[in-house]
């Protein structure tokens, strides 16, 4: 299991780039950012990356409503050639209450427009010619959108139900989760998108995980201070869901928290589970974050030095 780390972009783009030569500096290799509403993440990820050619970046994950397939194609393609093709970009439907509430576009149907969505957006990638014409998604493009010559960027897609799963294995390269712990994920996440790839005749997707991360001797009080930091997404029934399967109260059943060992073992038991990569939400105290990065390399070089040894 890979594993990476989230990067915050919700100052200037120079904060973004200290913040991610700061964890390149201390080891790490693969950091995630989200768009939510803050700076546009793929272009201040197009930054990070011209400036830190080390580092793999991926979005988890831009909401696709507010962006036109071959508007957001252009971008990606964009950024990737910027960084020397080590773009994932990771897509997803964001939630009613922002879609309708804030953004004052529909939210029906949600499945069937990210099937049209996708249907444009994924050959769009490839720098393929697109005749898409879907119900709500129409895109055309007679040759590459955006840099000729570029390597398509990976697609996942923030997928938790079955249906989302299948697109996910199916259209894109894996899923990219949030609030969804190991049970779920050997129970629900694993089985669904495998055999909808086994079905397509497709590799074995990747399951990309991201979860709050407290390294402490105080578990209780790291407990709270994920519920509060976190508690909107017990709120949004995509997330709801993921917390019901696991049969978890609130956010921090599903966080990694407690001692060096403690957390280490979770890592082990998401590898187990078959999650692909886990990037680290580190939160709390600066000391707890720190001590939280440096489990996860702790992790990362535990499994480098298995791999060199098998």
């Amino acid at each position: 299991m890979r594993i990476g780390v989230s990067l915050e972009i919700d100052g200037t783009v120079e904060d973004a780039l200290e913040g991610a030569r700061q964890l390149r500096d201390r080891g790490f290799r693969s950091l995630w950012s989200s768009q939510i509403f803050g700076p546009d993440t793929l272009t201040a990820l197009a930054i990070v990356g011209r400036e830190l050619p080390e580092l793999d970046l991926g979005t988890a994950v831009v909401p696709v409503q507010p962006r036109h397939p071959s508007m957001l194609a252009a971008q990606a393609r964009t950024v990737q050639d910027a960084i020397g093709g080590r773009l994932t970009l990771g897509v997803g439907l964001s939630h009613q209450v922002i879609v309708e509430g804030l953004w004052g576009i529909s939210f029906d149907r949600p499945v069937s427009y990210l099937h049209e969505y996708l249907a444009a957006l994924a050959p769009m990638l490839r720098g393929e010619a697109v005749n898409a014409r879907g119900e709500r998604v129409s895109a055309m493009a007679t040759g590459p959108v955006g840099p000729k010559d570029v390597v398509a960027p990976r697609l996942v897609l923030a997928a938790l139900g079955p249906k989302m799963l299948a697109l996910a294995a199916t259209v894109a390269d894996g899923t990219v989760l949030w609030m969804t712990g190991r049970r779920t994920i050997v129970e629900h996440i694993r089985p669904t998108i495998d055999a909808a790839a086994e079905v397509a005749g497709r590799p074995r997707p990747s399951v990309i995980c991201s979860l709050p991360v407290v390294v402490t001797d105080d578990a209780e009080a790291a407990r709270a201070m994920v519920n509060k930091t976190f508690a909107v997404y017990a709120t949004l029934p995509s997330y709801r869901a993921m917390l019901e399967r696991e049969g978890a109260q609130d956010p921090a059943g599903v966080a990694l928290i407690g001692s060096r060992g403690a957390v280490l073992d979770q890592l082990g038991e998401l590898a187990d589970a078959g999650v692909t990569e886990f990037s680290a939400v580190a939160v709390g105290s600066a000391d707890q974050r720190d001590a939280t990065l440096g489990v996860m390399l702790d992790y990362l070089h535990q499994s480098e030095g298995s791999a060199s040894a098998g």
